[in-house]
């Protein structure tokens, strides 16, 4: 088997971007001659080879730094496609790419070269991440007005079209399930965009009603907790958004507990359209979040910004759709 960076790295006991940036002989890097005479001998020894591709010796090392646990993050399914439409791009640039979970950022390597910070930061850990490098790109957080690189999702647009939608229908009466979090150093209350959107939706045809506004945490088993609340108000909406795909699956899980209809008595639809949304009875009505592209955008910024002195900073919006299925009645 060849030989890779990580092979060197490990015997070296250094980070693969430190083995990278000796082996393309660069003389800005601060370290001792031993070690760089040390990881030569090992390259060396082990017979490394550079891959034979244009990007080769150009190649970066990137931090991909994720608010969410691991196993968190397979329970929520957006991060975890906005991760892969990083990985999936990061080999056009030669980017290596280093996970890090849940905000673990003190073993990102002094030497990275950029950072693409995925989900919800604290203004203190943006200042640590700025410490670790001035090469950042953030998703789903908008960094813009600090100068940062950012990609979102245009929550707006998709949330009136629900909203429109439903009102069509001649219903009156719509509810949301929405979240509320914080940052994994608990120094930031994060609101949930997607209340504001639908409260303007609605304040447009004189429709918002905050007492059928439930707040959850995102979860399946908030979704399930905060529609068996909406329930037992004997107010239930004849509508509902919510504002992601496993809030909404425990929301499905209450209403059929109670042997309420869906469709017919109680519309849903989601946020995110996930592969969740296909996998739960009825199917889920879900606005589609171009997760993969938010990934594979950030990529695209980061390679701009390590390559171009003129690089300015860009705030991305990606549009979404809204895909329909058994939880509404479409015609």
């Amino acid at each position: 088997m060849m030989a890779t960076l990580r092979d060197i790295a490990q015997r070296a006991h250094v980070s693969p971007a430190t083995v990278s940036r000796v082996l393309n002989n660069d003389l800005t890097l601060s370290v001792t001659a031993e070690t760089r005479t040390n990881i030569l001998k090992i390259a060396t020894g082990l017979n490394y080879q550079k891959a034979n591709h244009p990007n080769a010796r150009f190649q970066k090392h990137i931090a991909l730094v994720q608010w969410y646990s691991e196993s968190k993050e397979e329970d929520d399914l957006y991060y975890m496609t906005i991760r892969e439409g990083i990985e999936q791009q990061a080999p056009k640039y030669g980017f290596d790419v280093m996970r890090i979970f849940h905000n673990e950022l003190s073993k990102i390597p002094k030497d990275i070269d950029g950072i693409i910070a995925v989900g919800k930061f604290s203004t203190e850990q943006v200042g640590q991440l700025k410490e670790i490098s001035r090469n950042l790109v953030f998703i789903d957080d908008d960094q813009f007005p600090n100068g940062f690189d950012t990609i979102l999702t245009d929550f707006r647009y998709g949330i009136k079209q629900v909203v429109d939608f439903f009102v069509q229908q001649n219903i009156q009466d719509i509810g949301l399930i929405y979240g509320e979090e914080l940052s994994t150093d608990k120094l930031r209350v994060i609101p949930d965009f997607r209340y504001n959107s639908f409260k303007k939706a609605l304040d447009k045809y004189q429709l918002f009603d905050s007492e059928l506004c439930f707040k959850g945490d995102f979860t399946k088993q908030s979704g399930y907790e905060q529609m068996s609340y909406a329930i037992r108000q004997k107010k239930l909406p004849h509508a509902f958004f919510i504002s992601n795909d496993p809030m909404a699956a425990g929301a499905l899980k209450a209403l059929q507990e109670h042997k309420i209809d869906v469709p017919k008595r109680v519309q849903v639809f989601s946020f995110n359209n996930t592969s969740l949304a296909s996998l739960v009875n009825p199917e889920l009505s879900s606005v589609d979040v171009a997760t993969t592209q938010m990934g594979s955008a950030a990529v695209d910024l980061m390679q701009n910004l390590l390559t171009d002195p003129r690089h300015v900073a860009k705030r991305i919006d990606l549009a979404t759709k809204l895909i329909f299925r058994q939880s509404t009645i479409y015609q």
